[in-house]
């Protein structure tokens, strides 16, 4: 048993890629980057093995925030810090904070513990806003988090939401399992496997 779980420790990978900033104005006097992470893995704690989402600072900074809240007992790794004088047209100081975020999230990959939490599993593999990946993270969606990575960038969830406000006094009954996922009862008998 020992050895086997040795060769599945040694062959298992998860690689992680922060790339592609690209610049966005929000309006007139505000403007923001965010960037790419693709996740490439063979790991069995991720519903897709390949995955791109496009995440900002602020996002990041919510994320280490959850997980820190999660997770009292390890010191979490450190982000690049807020530079009020970042510039979006300054090559060197995007490229720095894009090293730093990618830094980031390898040592966060790194802490098994931290697997555990599905907002991580959101974040780095569905398109949600974090409100979403908060609600969806508590099962207060119509949606289960496998549903929400395994079929993100599709209009899959937004028709769920789109019913959802139909019925708007009808309350999903869902629960967490802490380990990943939320189940939804309703949703048992899905196609989709679960972990």
């Amino acid at each position: 048993m020992d050895s086997m779980l040795d060769n599945l420790s040694k062959t298992e990978f998860i690689s992680i890629c922060v790339r592609d900033p690209r610049h966005h104005k929000d309006d007139l006097w505000h403007t923001h980057v965010d960037y790419e992470i693709c996740l490439h893995t063979n790991s069995m704690c991720f519903r897709k093995k390949i995955s791109c989402v496009r995440r900002r600072y602020s996002e990041f900074v919510w994320l280490r925030h959850c997980l820190e809240r999660n997770a009292l007992i390890i010191e979490m790794p450190k982000l690049p810090p807020w530079n009020p004088f970042f510039s979006l047209r300054n090559t060197e100081q995007v490229a720095q904070r894009m090293k730093g975020l990618q830094e980031f999230l390898e040592s966060v990959l790194h802490m098994p513990l931290l697997l555990s939490d599905s907002r991580l599993h959101l974040f780095l593999q569905s398109d949600l806003s974090l409100t979403k990946i908060e609600k969806c993270a508590l099962g207060k969606t119509r949606y289960t988090v496998a549903e929400a990575i395994q079929r993100s960038s599709s209009s899959y969830i937004s028709r769920l939401e789109d019913k959802a406000s139909c019925d708007s006094d009808c309350e999903s009954i869902s629960s967490s399992s802490g380990f990943g996922q939320s189940v939804d009862s309703a949703m048992r008998g899905s196609p989709l496997p679960f972990f």
